[in-house]
């Protein structure tokens, strides 16, 4: 008996170490979002501050600027940055020679004060190309090892020509990319931004969700570590390496064929609904990209008659089902079926949808089988008209394990009380339509604990019944002894 104890508190060891181990995989991995450096760059905004532009929406583009400014590494061999205000005319807030650290350069951006009159977009690019960018204020000679960069956010339309003087400027070697906001001209945004436009060009609905766009600029500016600016496919873990990324898993999964994908039981089945927002907000040119995203997910799912089935509702002010649980049985009909969803347009009822999931679609006349997994995966691009909280917690209670996934001006805290625990694994969010792809490359539906390698409880356990037992029987043998004693006493 007392052999078994020291294998067994090896046992205990080396599981403690694997999860160990495990947990510094998982924080190496954490690490990689910090390891992003900026490329020296020397950066100009370009912010109309014109009559449309209110007050306090102008504060909301000094937080976009700082917000921005404060994922940089500012210095004089590092990225400078200089601000330009325009109106009916220019004036140069920020020279790119002015401020050599952080904290001054955003204490300038906060004193800037609107000028309020017309909007002269053309004039400001030609500032900026004639003077921003001169080595008087501060920019360095042109290098393949520094960046020119602009960024220009308007809300109107402009008084003066763009086309060409924009024309010049990236002939110059200057990247321009333009932000519209609200009832901006469209077409101005795509004669100012450089190639490719859907890199170049953003809209956002009001000044309100401009600081989502903080995000896409802190990584356009990374050095090329792949895996820092979340450019990769792999699902758990990413290694850099020069120029380059390898993927890895947590301890417990496997990396599959594919180089990308972890997983731990893939043989296991479930039933899978995609809960898809096809409200007017959406628009359908991005409407096309949500059904992207769908066959993404779908992908990587394993759909067969005795594995993965799948499901698909659309939701605006009414809820449709497009096709149940189990009607296609191959990735190939459930695709097809999802690329002939029409767009239905109107408002944006979740709550309602939610409702639906529970009582329709995860039901058996819908196909839905008994004992198998069950995931809803909700897809919305704004807020909802109705109250989705008790159908939120209502559905995790039924044991459906939710994953939610917002676009532009959805809610955060709505996705988050829609999406299960842990809410990091299941709440995605991204401000621009274009880059669902990178959540369809994270977003893995995984349909069984993760098995534990060692089982440390089961050898905890078994470590303290063999105690329990040895202490048990020395008490035993104590009393034996005693009594043996006693009767030696007597025959003596």
């Amino acid at each position: 008996m007392t052999a078994r104890l020291p294998l067994c508190a090896s046992l205990l060891l080396l599981c403690l170490l694997r999860a160990h181990a495990s947990l510094e995989l998982r924080h190496a991995a954490a690490m990689a979002a910090g390891l992003c450096q900026t490329r020296p760059t020397d950066l100009v905004f370009i912010v109309d501050s014109s009559r449309s532009v209110r007050p306090s929406e102008f504060e909301q583009v000094k937080v976009f600027l700082t917000k921005v400014i404060d994922g940089l590494t500012v210095g004089p061999n590092a990225t400078r940055v200089g601000v330009v205000n325009y109106a009916s005319r220019v004036k140069n807030e920020v020279s790119l020679k002015t401020y050599r650290t952080k904290a001054a350069l955003v204490k300038a951006v906060k004193r800037i004060e609107p000028l309020s009159s017309g909007t002269m977009t053309g004039l400001a690019i030609q500032f900026a190309l004639n003077v921003a960018f001169s080595e008087g204020e501060g920019a360095r000679l042109h290098s393949p090892e520094i960046s020119k960069v602009v960024i220009i956010v308007t809300d109107g339309r402009p008084q003066d020509n763009v086309r060409d003087v924009a024309t010049r400027a990236r002939e110059a070697g200057i990247e321009l990319f333009a932000i519209g906001v609200g009832r901006v001209d469209m077409n101005t945004l795509r004669q100012i931004a450089s190639e490719p436009l859907e890199e170049h060009v953003d809209y956002v609905e009001s000044y309100s969700v401009i600081e989502k766009l903080t995000k896409k600029f802190q990584e356009a500016f990374c050095v090329s570590d792949l895996c820092a600016t979340g450019d990769h496919d792999c699902e758990q873990v990413c290694i850099s390496v020069p120029g380059s990324y390898k993927c890895a898993c947590n301890e417990g999964f496997t990396l599959m064929e594919d180089g990308r994908s972890c997983n731990a039981c893939s043989s296991a089945a479930t039933d899978v609904v995609f809960m898809i927002d096809g409200s007017k907000s959406v628009r359908p040119e991005n409407f096309e990209l949500v059904k992207k995203f769908i066959n993404q997910i779908v992908d990587k799912l394993d759909v067969s008659e005795n594995k993965a089935h799948v499901g698909l509702v659309q939701y605006s002010s009414a809820v449709r089902q497009e096709f149940p649980l189990g009607l296609h049985n191959n990735k190939k009909d459930v695709k097809e079926a999802v690329k002939k969803m029409d767009y239905m347009e109107r408002g944006t009822m979740t709550g309602q949808a939610l409702r639906f999931l529970m009582d329709s679609s995860f039901t058996p006349n819908q196909g839905s089988r008994p004992g198998v997994a069950k995931v809803g995966i909700v897809f919305t691009d704004g807020r909802s008209q109705d109250y989705i909280g008790d159908a939120a917690k209502k559905a995790k209670e039924l044991g459906l394990k939710m994953y939610a996934v917002g676009v532009g001006n959805a809610v955060e805290d709505e996705l988050r009380e829609i999406a299960s625990e842990p809410i990091k694994d299941h709440y995605f969010y991204t401000a621009d339509f274009k880059t669902m792809n990178q959540i369809a490359k994270k977003l893995h539906v995984n349909i069984c604990e993760e098995e534990n390698p060692c089982e440390c409880d089961s050898i905890v356990s078994f470590q303290k019944k063999v105690e329990n037992a040895i202490q048990a029987l020395t008490k035993k043998l104590e009393s034996v002894t005693k009594r043996i004693a006693a009767l030696e006493n007597k025959i003596v």
